[in-house]
């Protein structure tokens, strides 16, 4: 009879039951991204060396070189950014002064070395009561943390010393802080970071901490995580080996090591970089891996520093702007900085980026979510990536939240809501 459905409720369930483990994993191993903030870059400095006032310090040996340079104006036309150069130079001076560094990481591994045991131990303390004194009184970037010694057999044992001491030292000193990151190095097989979810578990039982409080990042740095012996792809699966739920998933982030991944494949030192086809291959590896597992990617980082003779300083900056901008232009938001005079164009480059897509971006979500343009129509997809576009923007600084306001006739929450549409749902089903 026309207009009679054939299937029945028993065929139904039949399908459901035949789906039920893919319906799992889509919910356990692919949530997508939680929402959270990303900072468009970590910095790197000698665990010995971080003072509280470091990050101020840092800005201020920032803005000083600029300063040097003929102003901010003039950098952003020197690396390339002339026609934005006006609108881009105030935000960039404010947040060398307002917040300079968004990730900062205490490096107890290459930036350190190796020193007697003593030493390190006491410094690992000395850290955490500074990040612990930092916090308090409200100077701590956004997010911080350490890069403690690999679970390589020779530091295996001083790298997991070092993360005890400073975990044990902060929790003791009042409790761990809320944007605390901790990097796993030079990460060569699956069983080393399941050895880290095993000590994470360890630490939480121990301190009295929740469970799956501690996670950490891993750096991709040995072309064994691409391609294993055996010919499997092992960072797809040290992924999920890391925890099966949402909540007890461990790892945060994937960061790409740009010298130690070139140098153990041979390259030849004057062609290591973030732009070799070497580098290219194992990030795209890396960035199809983490699709939809809301595990976050960083690039690596160059070794050209802007400072000495002014024709070098130059030339760094243009390196290093348009570094920046090559990597988010093939979806990597974060990326590593080893220096203050870093700083400008780190944020020269992404705020360009944000700046100069947003009118089309803020136009098109106004169209999606109030039809004001009948010659666009965008694909819910399409939307989720623009809004996501528009919140990155608005979260490092790029945009204001009256220009977003103003452009999209929407408020930040809201497309908020709609670049993490399965955040957004487990926050109603909550």
């Amino acid at each position: 009879m026309a207009g009679q459905a054939t299937l029945s409720d028993a065929d139904y369930a039949d399908v459901d039951a035949r789906l039920s483990g893919t319906d799992t994993l889509l919910a356990t191993e692919y949530p997508g991204d939680d929402g959270s903030r990303q900072p468009v870059h970590t910095l790197y400095v000698p665990a010995d060396r971080y003072r509280l006032d470091l990050p101020a310090t840092y800005g201020a040996t920032a803005a000083q070189a600029v300063a040097d340079f003929g102003g901010t104006v003039a950098l952003a036309r020197a690396v390339g950014l002339g026609a934005l150069a006006e609108e881009l130079a105030p935000l960039v001076d404010a947040k060398l002064q307002r917040e300079p560094i968004e990730d900062l990481r205490l490096d107890f591994e290459d930036g350190y070395g190796a020193r007697p045991d003593a030493e390190e131990d006491a410094d690992a303390i000395l850290a955490a009561e500074r990040v612990a004194a930092a916090v308090a009184a409200g100077v701590a970037p956004p997010f911080i943390g350490i890069r403690f010694k690999c679970f390589e057999a020779p530091t295996r044992r001083r790298g997991i010393r070092t993360l005890d001491l400073f975990l044990s030292t902060l929790v003791a000193g009042g409790g761990l802080p809320d944007g605390l990151v901790l990097t796993l190095p030079k990460v060569t097989t699956t069983e080393q970071v399941e050895a880290m979810v095993a000590l994470c578990e360890l630490f939480e039982e121990r301190l009295g901490l929740p469970a799956g409080r501690l996670r950490f990042e891993v750096q991709m740095e040995t072309p064994q995580l691409i391609i294993a012996a055996d010919g499997s792809v092992p960072v797809a699966a040290l992924l999920h080996a890391a925890g099966g739920s949402r909540a007890a998933k461990r790892i945060t982030a994937l960061h790409y090591g740009t010298y130690d991944y070139s140098a153990s494949l041979q390259i030849a030192a004057a062609y290591q970089s973030m732009e070799h086809p070497a580098a290219d291959y194992a990030k795209q590896v890396m960035q199809v891996a983490v699709a939809e597992t809301g595990v976050r990617l960083s690039d690596g980082s160059t070794n050209v520093i802007p400072v000495g003779e002014p024709e070098h300083i130059a030339d760094a900056w243009k390196l290093h702007a348009r570094l920046v901008r090559r990597s988010l232009e093939r979806g990597y938001y974060q990326g590593w900085d080893l220096a203050a005079q870093q700083l400008p164009t780190r944020y020269l480059a992404t705020y360009a980026f944000y700046r100069e897509g947003f009118a089309a971006a803020a136009k098109r979500l106004d169209n999606y979510l109030h039809g004001s343009d009948a010659t666009i129509m965008d694909e819910p997809a399409t939307a989720r990536a623009l809004a996501r576009f528009v919140v990155r923007g608005l979260e490092c600084g790029a945009v204001t939240a009256d220009e977003v306001r103003a452009a999209s006739g929407s408020e930040p929450a809201e497309l908020v809501s709609l670049a993490h549409p399965k955040l957004a749902s487990q926050k109603e089903n909550s």
